[in-house]
């Protein structure tokens, strides 16, 4: 092994003693006995590691550079393994390397020396050519202020207006044609656009002398036709109270003859300062009515004279730079309102009525008359209805009919989804947060509901897919809903009057069935309804057998609700009835849960599910006459019926001792059928017997 090494150490001796001189050659540094001391001034003299930058490839001092850092690190190696072994013989070659070692670190002083001065070139050369950059840009800013100036000056030479371009002279075929040729020479001005301009003038002076001629001329004409009308007036005025007393001695003849076209007159002459939406809705009533419904009457309330002045302009005041400093000294004696009495004036400003209104009474067979007045917000621009209902005959409400006739309920929901809650005009919206208003239902009691068909009657469609910034009534719009909503108008008023009378029997336990209807029934029925009462929204929902119909959307807070309790015996039917507003076009819906040997609802029992469906589903046979208003009261009774089958017909327990409970009494062709026991529910008349459906 010291073998090997003594000959890598001689190896690595002899290739430094070949490399040294190329080192030095390239260090540009000479031996010293080589060399003389002339020989080095004279290199002084014209040797410069500028020019010798110029020269070199910079690539090649980089691999110059890496191979003295290898060599560097080799021969730090070999010093560190000849120290760690620690021999006398290795000082010589420790110094040997000492010595190669700084001829590389000269190298790397050059090199770097070299770096320097290129990095130094190079910045003088990029600030040479930002300096020539600069002084080009500035140039450029020189010759574009100059530009800019010169713009400037050629559009006021371009602008420059004189007095003549202000009148509107007459084309140039209409001045050769029509001036005499005194004022057009046109032998001067066809060539000469200056004298022909001063000649288009002088023809315009001519013109306009012509014409104020002829203006007072105009003037003389117009007072004497002033003077002439002036003499029509007089003579109209004094015809006028001459038609009066004409009118008033026609009045008796007019109420014989059931002809009163002195009240429709005033009707129509108040008809004038209605808005618009009043207005159509007016016209379309009075047309509808003439035509189809002699029991609707409309008719117009308000103050008429504040009608009119809201259409009044504003008088100018003459005395305003007098009375001045007073308002001056009044407002700084009158105290500032606060924010909040602020907005409650610009929300009573924004909510405010037309002091007109349009009322429609619709009466029915039995005298009960529905009264509607229908009022225009006319900030908002939408209309609103307020309804009273009032019967020939004093009607004693029963407690489970509070809300039926009620204002605020007696027209909820007339279409589909329409509770008249919210405002159908988009754009109020905005309305609203400026003011603070949070919703329009806060205030429908006072100024009534703004029901969608309330607006299609004044003509009114707000499109909700782009909003209109003004909707304008529109007769046609009214006059294809009149109709129709008349009739559901005064179906609703029959069917609430019809319940209400039905509620009173309930609540007593008795189940008015018409004699028209006597056939869909037994002759005897034994379950009777001992129990009738309304219940709230929130309590419906709470009840655990009907989250199926509160999941499927079928009970909103819109509907009313009510708790029927139905008894024979021990067994005991609880029904959850929901009623729409839409009654009796829409069918009422029944949950039931019959407790009776345990709790049974319509998800263990499917016999349960049958009788809820013979009531809820198969209603069109309980309809009984038209319009059908008789249909809660034959559901009731009809589970009465079913529930009477269900009990006779189950099996009797014989480890029970005495008789059965429920002896059969009702005729059934059979007890049950299928694997899930079903009963004969559905009763056939006239042969008085139960079968299955």
């Amino acid at each position: 092994m010291e073998a090997q090494e003594k000959e890598k150490s001689a190896m690595s001796t002899e290739s430094n003693k070949k490399r040294k001189p190329k080192v030095i050659r390239s260090d540009g540094a000479p031996s010293e006995g080589k060399r003389n001391r002339s020989e080095l001034d004279l290199d002084m003299k014209y040797y410069s590691e500028e020019a010798e930058v110029d020269i070199r490839d910079p690539n090649k001092d980089y691999d110059l550079y890496r191979f003295t850092c290898h060599e560097l690190q080799r021969l730090m190696a070999e010093i560190q393994e000849l120290k760690s072994r620690g021999s006398r013989d290795s000082a010589s070659e420790i110094e040997e390397r000492r010595i190669q070692s700084c001829v590389h670190f000269m190298t790397l002083k050059k090199l770097n020396r070299l770096a320097h001065i290129r990095l130094k070139k190079g910045r003088d050369q990029t600030h040479e050519a930002k300096q020539k950059v600069d002084a080009y840009h500035l140039q450029l800013q020189n010759l574009l202020y100059e530009v800019m100036h010169l713009q400037k000056e050629i559009t006021k030479c371009l602008e420059f207006k004189s007095k003549h371009e202000e009148i509107e002279l007459v084309s140039m075929e209409e001045f050769y044609r029509e001036a005499p040729p005194e004022i057009s020479k046109s032998e001067i001005t066809m060539g000469d656009p200056h004298q022909q301009t001063l000649a288009r003038l002088d023809w315009e002076l001519e013109q306009r002398k012509r014409l104020a001629e002829k203006y007072k001329e105009c003037l003389a004409n117009k007072e004497k036709i002033l003077k002439e009308i002036e003499v029509k007036k007089e003579y109209l005025s004094s015809l006028q109270p001459r038609l009066n007393s004409i009118m008033q001695a026609s009045l008796p003849v007019q109420e014989y003859l059931f002809m009163p076209f002195d009240q429709a007159h005033k009707q129509y002459e108040t008809a004038r300062h209605l808005p618009p939406p009043l207005y159509v809705l007016f016209v379309q009533a009075s047309a509808y009515g003439q035509a189809c419904d002699k029991k609707l009457s409309v008719a117009i309330e308000g103050s008429v004279e504040e009608a009119k002045a809201l259409y009044k302009p504003p008088e100018d005041s003459q005395d305003d730079e007098s009375d001045s400093d007073a308002e001056e000294e009044q407002s700084t004696k009158r105290r500032r309102p606060t924010l909040g009495v602020q907005l409650d004036d610009k929300r009573k400003e924004m909510l405010k009525r037309h002091p007109l209104s349009v009322m429609l009474d619709l009466k029915c067979k039995d005298d009960s008359v529905l009264h509607l007045t229908f009022y225009y917000l006319m900030n908002l621009n939408i209309m609103t209805v307020k309804a009273r209902v009032s019967t020939a005959t004093e009607i004693v409400t029963p407690v489970s009919a509070g809300d039926l006739l009620s204002p605020d309920m007696i027209l909820s929901c007339l279409y589909p989804g329409d509770h008249g809650k919210k405002t159908p005009n988009p754009a109020n919206q905005y309305q609203f947060d400026k003011v603070g208003i949070l919703t329009l239902s806060d205030y429908v009691l006072e100024l009534g509901h703004p029901y969608l068909w309330v607006q299609k009657l004044g003509g009114l469609h707000f499109p909700k897919d782009q909003p209109q910034h003004t909707v304008t009534a529109d007769n046609s719009l009214s006059a294809s809903h009149m109709e129709t909503t008349m009739k559901l108008l005064r179906t609703r008023l029959q069917a609430r009057l019809a319940l209400t009378k039905q509620y009173a029997s309930l609540e007593h336990g008795i189940v008015p069935v018409s004699s028209e209807c006597q056939s869909l029934f037994p002759a005897k029925i034994v379950s009777r309804l001992v129990k009738w009462v309304a219940i709230a929204y929130e309590d419906y929902v709470d009840l655990p057998y009907t989250r199926d119909i509160v999941e499927a959307g079928l009970a909103e807070d819109t509907h009313l609700y009510y708790l029927a309790l139905i008894e024979r015996g021990t067994a005991k039917l609880q029904a959850a009835v929901v009623l729409n507003p839409g009654y009796s076009s829409i069918p009422p819906i029944f949950r039931l849960c019959l407790n009776w040997k345990g709790e049974k609802t319509s998800s263990n029992d499917d016999n349960i599910r049958a009788m809820e469906s013979e009531v809820s589903v198969c209603y069109r046979e309980l309809y009984g006459p038209k319009p059908g208003h008789q249909l809660l009261t034959n559901q009731l009774q009809r589970l009465c019926v079913v529930l009477d089958v269900y009990l006779e017909t189950e099996s009797h327990d014989t480890s029970v001792e005495g008789p059965k409970e429920f002896p059969q009494e009702k005729m059934c062709l059979r007890l049950v059928r299928g694997p899930s026991r079903m009963k004969p529910f559905k009763y056939n008349y006239p042969q008085g017997f139960f079968s299955h459906r």
